[in-house]
């Protein structure tokens, strides 16, 4: 199976909850490779890289989120390898700081 890249951005009661720490537990728990990070307009921005199958799993959790989380929209486009390479050296997911 080939490697799905999304670049996911994530609105709505998503920054002070505990959404991007949510975010690098499931993806790290999933295998799956990226970043996460929070926007300063109140979004939350994701890259994940993995197989097809999981990548939209996990796409599909973010539109759930943790409990304390509202999330009104998930806007889904592909990515490109190169944004992959924003993640810290030696992570296979890492929690950026905030753009």
């Amino acid at each position: 199976m080939s490697a799905a890249l999304r670049h996911v951005t994530i609105r709505g009661r998503v920054q002070g909850v505990g959404y991007r720490a949510w975010v690098a537990d499931e993806a790290t728990a999933r295998g799956l490779d990226g970043w996460v990070r929070n926007r300063r307009d109140g979004s939350v921005e994701a890259l994940f890289v993995g197989p097809g199958d999981v990548v939209s799993e996990m796409i599909a959790a973010c539109r759930r989120g943790p409990s304390s989380a509202r999330v009104d929209a998930v806007q889904d486009e592909a990515a490109t390898s190169d944004m992959l390479k924003l993640r810290r050296a030696g992570e296979p997911f890492s929690l950026l700081p905030t753009i």
